[in-house]
């Protein structure tokens, strides 16, 4: 078998389909999120505005965070040593996950390398050691949480997003005593909705399941020390694990579940994703602490970021371009096209000097593509503008249908 011939024919359908991904090469810039340079292939830098960051605060430049990080740097080295098994367990893991249990109120709290590898090897470990355990999925969940369920090898039941009675209808069928997790999201990442947390709690209780729920878009976002939707709702108390990243509203990098000490115990001696793998730098740990404490603290970030969604959302409407809408922070502008996706995406980013990634299938369904848009609290009123004003234009060359809205 001639493999790269097989491996051109394959990346040469994903281009005809425009489906082909493109890295922009960015270099963001210390104190001037979401400002960055970007370089393309000639090597030729030109000034852009991120409107795509999962870094939904601008904590990753903030200067609490970049302190810690540089006195731990100082303090400790660069690395952590090894897995946490043999050697890398150091005081700044200790201080973090004290900080994460704390902040979802639970006995307990596990970190790992990425908020991936936490899905990955939790439920695949709670799933696979669970005698006889079966999984509730909700239909749109994370691939992380899909292939943790799938390594597991456990039995896997998927009920209709955010579809209470389909999630007991199903639930209606398994014998009481089976061993259950439900596994949901909190927000949805691509379309920005969110799930009725209290009722699949109640549905949980009745039928004797386990609640496993990933907040990775809420951490940070959500409630009034960023605890996610769970502490907005008041019903943290009522979720048995709840996962998280520090790598999106927090600012840095890596992934922890929290609940029962009995529970990350477990976890922490069964789980491969966690013993074979090295450590989280202690910088790392340590600047993710002092994010975290600054915005359990802190509701300014959260705040002006809801504002400028709205903002967004309402200069959107004002010029008709279609976009889901949502109580989430997140704006899905909805192209449905994959080659006219790429296309504006490439015309912004080339033209109008704004960076927004395009989301084709398999991300999304096809004929759903889109451009998913985070505004943070560091974008300005000039940065929206501009931004406006080309997706306007753009719209107008992609002869692309608006909203209603547009001619009034």
């Amino acid at each position: 078998m001639d493999y790269n011939q097989f491996f051109d024919g394959a990346l040469s359908d994903l281009r005809e389909q425009g489906n082909y991904r493109h890295f922009a090469d960015l270099e963001r810039r210390t104190g001037d999120f979401p400002h960055a340079t970007h370089r393309d292939a000639a090597g030729k830098e030109r000034p852009v505005t991120i409107w795509c960051s999962n870094d939904y605060l601008g904590m990753g430049q903030h200067p609490k965070v970049l302190t810690a990080m540089h006195d731990a740097l100082d303090r400790s080295g660069a690395g952590a040593g090894g897995t946490r098994n043999i050697s890398g367990t150091t005081h700044d893991h200790v201080l973090l996950e004290g900080e994460l249990a704390d902040l979802h109120g639970k006995e307990a709290a596990l970190l790992f390398t990425s908020g991936y590898v936490s899905n990955w090897a939790a439920l695949g470990t709670l799933a696979a050691k669970i005698p006889n355990c079966v999984i509730l999925s909700d239909a749109l969940n994370h691939a992380s949480m899909i292939e943790g369920m799938r390594h597991s090898r456990a039995q896997r039941v998927i009920w209709k997003h955010n579809d209470l009675n389909d999630l007991r209808a199903h639930l209606e069928t398994l014998p009481k005593d089976q061993p259950k997790i439900i596994a949901f999201e909190s927000v949805y990442s691509m379309d920005g909705d969110i799930a009725p947390i209290a009722e699949i709690c109640d549905l949980a209780e009745e039928f004797g399941a386990l609640t496993y729920l990933d907040e990775v878009h809420a951490v940070g976002m959500y409630g009034p020390r960023g605890g996610g939707v769970a502490e907005r709702d008041g019903v943290m108390d009522r979720v048995d694990i709840i996962q998280g990243t520090l790598g999106k509203a927090f600012g840095v990098v890596g992934g922890y579940i929290t609940g029962s000490a009995q529970m990350v115990d477990f976890v922490r001696s069964f789980a491969s994703g966690f013993i074979f793998t090295t450590a989280l730098p202690p910088a790392v740990a340590a600047g993710a602490a002092a994010s975290i404490r600054h915005l359990k603290d802190s509701s300014a970030e959260r705040m002006l970021q809801r504002a400028r969604v709205a903002e967004l959302r309402a200069q959107l409407d004002q010029i008709g371009i279609p976009h889901i809408p949502n109580p989430s922070h997140i704006i899905p502008v909805m192209v449905g096209d994959p080659v006219k996706c790429k296309f504006i995406s490439d015309k912004l980013l080339n033209e109008h000097g704004v960076y927004i990634q395009p989301i084709n299938y398999p991300t999304v369904p096809k004929g759903t593509e889109r451009l998913r848009i985070t505004p943070s609290p560091v974008h300005s009123a000039e940065d929206m503008e501009r931004l406006v004003t080309a997706l306007e234009d753009l719209w107008h060359q992609c002869e692309l249908a608006r909203q209603p809205m547009a001619a009034q």
